[in-house]
């Protein structure tokens, strides 16, 4: 099925469309996920999110990029508001704290291996997805897109909706953050 039947197909609610869009997408959005959220449970959550989006939405695609690109952009859009909702709850409760109203802990990032790491690297993987955690958002997504999903600069800038320049100086800026913080790791 090419991309033009299978958007066809989604408009027109064929169940097999929405079939064949799982099947052929849901390892890369879920890859999209993963890399942002760092946990395979919301990872899983945002994949599902994704595509319920993409079956209630697929009327307001106006075919300007390739349906992969939307996809990484709800992926990406949604595994973001999870970890700014998320970081919303954690201030919550630590003022809850503070004035002795709660006693949840904060969250703490779990330990974290992502399934394409090699078993004899975890640890050094580890470490690496704990660093990418501490990368601002736009650093973040510009180096999962590019770094795990294996997108080039150009389809990661239609992703994020802005220039090649824009991602070449994002990952310029990741790749030195990432530097700084794995050798402050090493160095402690």
């Amino acid at each position: 099925m090419n991309e033009i039947e299978l958007i066809q197909g989604l408009r027109n609610g064929d169940e097999t469309a929405f079939r064949y869009l799982v099947d052929t997408y849901q390892d890369r959005v879920f890859n999209t996920a993963i890399g942002i959220v760092q946990n395979a449970e919301d990872a899983e959550d945002v994949a599902q999110e994704v595509f319920i989006q993409v079956y209630r939405s697929i009327h307001n695609f106006k075919e300007e990029s390739k349906l992969s690109t939307w996809l990484y952009r709800i992926a990406t859009t949604r595994a973001l508001d999870l970890l700014r909702s998320r970081k919303s709850k954690k201030r919550f409760g630590f003022i809850q704290r503070l004035f002795g109203d709660g006693n949840e802990p904060l969250h703490e990032l779990p330990d974290f291996n992502h399934p394409g790491a090699a078993l004899d690297r975890k640890e050094n993987a580890a470490r690496l997805f704990k660093a990418i955690a501490e990368l601002p958002e736009n650093q973040k997504t510009a180096f999962t897109l590019n770094k795990l999903e294996e997108l080039s600069y150009q389809e990661v800038s239609e992703v994020m909706q802005t220039s090649v320049a824009a991602v070449e100086s994002l990952m310029h800026r990741a790749k030195q953050n990432l530097k700084k913080i794995l050798e402050k790791k090493l160095a402690e």
